[in-house]
């Protein structure tokens, strides 16, 4: 039995019986290590190296998540959670379905700029979301379409927009990968290579909005001082600086081409407009990075894991043995590399870090097999975003949790995981599978 679907497969049963991710990707990280063949001592050595690559990512989320303290400090959260509960309070009947359409509409909206009008990632869902637990469940809202709708704006930009993180993505790691593997790749359109595949993420959610989770769902409501806070914490300056950092960060980001230099600049915008007085700065910072703790621990332990599967080897034999079942064709050679990039991509939790391991191995296999420059560019692409929702270990899953599960109202598994594999990778690997036929 192959090494890493054994060590998958069990961190997924694991999270699935509500196991705490972080202890599931430890137990996995060991148990592939040791079918592996590394043994007790280089397994525990291939895992703490990997988490140096992890801590570098939970040092970067800290920093844009002391930016996004920063956002809520303004009071923009508590201004938006006001003005929907007044217009609740005007509405019946459908007018109130309209106010739930909204609510919905904003989320994807702001889920989407997080990406790259606007460099804070999942650091927004914590800071934007529980302000809105109170509304959510006076409207008796589905919190797993939240989950899904969020995640779509998480996922989709990047694979399909080449701005921000989609830059990085598409530029930076997919076409750079692509190319190394011998692929001409100068005069391809990214985003028509990837459109297919975007249109798939886009039927999910259209499914989750108006089919899964159209019905109510009740919640005990959470006490209104504490997701709502009654008296404003807002005014006409804090929100004009909130809008100001905001511009300013996106304007560095641009600039600069770095989403943590733009976040620390909106920061600094904040600090000289009062909004974070000089004294408050190191608490605020402290709280940024308690607020993005526990992703930051599984991100660390997700990257500790990702290095022990390399070190097995067993990605390339898993690789090796899916050649064997495609022989010349390329319909089961698409599928099968899509359904490698998945399972890999589930277990790392990022597709930014699948698409350099799955695209040396691809790429020449695509070309073998007869696939264009831009089916390849599609089919590496798709098979390194699949994964990334629906995985325990992803940021597109657990930035919904950690705003929808304030309250304790909402399972990180059952409640995101689940539904966002359901919408976002189902379609994906159908979606994909077409783009790499007809491109």
């Amino acid at each position: 039995m192959n090494a890493v679907v054994v060590a998958v497969a069990l961190m997924l049963v694991l999270s699935l019986l509500r196991v705490h991710v972080v202890a599931a990707l430890i137990i996995g990280a060991i148990t592939g290590g040791l079918l592996g063949g590394l043994g007790v001592e280089n397994t525990l050595a291939a895992f703490n190296k990997g988490l140096g690559g992890g801590a570098t990512v939970a040092l970067s989320y800290a920093l844009l998540g002391a930016f996004a303290v920063a956002i809520g400090k303004s009071g923009v959260a508590d201004a938006l959670a006001e003005k929907i509960l007044a217009m609740i309070g005007r509405q019946e009947g459908k007018g109130v379905e309209m106010v739930k359409l909204m609510l919905v509409a904003l989320l994807l909206i702001a889920a989407i700029s997080s990406q790259n009008i606007l460099p804070i990632h999942i650091a927004f869902v914590p800071l934007l979301v529980p302000p809105l637990l109170y509304v959510m469940s006076k409207l008796q809202l589905d919190r797993r379409l939240i989950a899904c709708v969020l995640t779509f704006g998480l996922i989709t930009p990047y694979m399909f927009l080449p701005v921000g993180f989609g830059g990085i993505f598409l530029k930076e790691i997919l076409l750079a990968n692509v190319a190394r593997g011998g692929v001409e790749v100068a005069d391809i359109s990214v985003m028509q290579a990837m459109a297919i595949p975007a249109l798939g993420m886009l039927v999910g959610l259209l499914t989750a909005i108006f089919f899964s989770y159209r019905g109510k769902r009740v919640y005990a409501l959470p006490e209104r001082q504490e997701s709502v806070k009654t008296t404003s914490s807002y005014n006409p300056k804090s929100l004009l600086a909130a809008a100001v950092a905001v511009i300013v960060a996106f304007a560095a980001q641009l600039w600069l081409g770095s989403m943590i230099i733009g976040a620390l600049c909106g920061f600094v915008v904040f600090s000289i407009s009062g909004v974070v007085r000089w004294k408050e700065v190191d608490d605020l910072f402290t709280e940024g990075m308690k607020m993005m703790a526990m992703i930051g621990f599984i991100m660390i332990a997700a990257s500790g894991f990702a290095e022990v599967m390399r070190e097995t080897g067993q990605v390339q034999t898993l690789v090796d043995a899916s050649v064997a079942i495609i022989g010349d064709s390329k319909a089961t050679g698409a599928l099968l590399m899509l359904l490698v990039g998945l399972l890999v991509t589930m277990g790392i939790g990022s597709s930014f870090s699948t698409v350099p391991i799955i695209a040396a191995i691809f790429v020449p296999l695509a070309v073998q097999l007869g696939f264009g420059p831009l089916a390849i560019v599609s089919l590496v692409g798709t098979a390194g975003a699949l994964g990334d929702a629906g995985s325990p270990a992803s940021d597109s899953t657990l930035g919904p949790t950690a705003g929808l599960n304030m309250d304790g109202q909402h399972n990180h598994i059952w409640d995101t995981v689940v539904p966002t594999f359901i919408h976002y990778n189902i379609p994906l690997i159908v979606f994909g599978w077409i783009a790499a036929m007809v491109l």
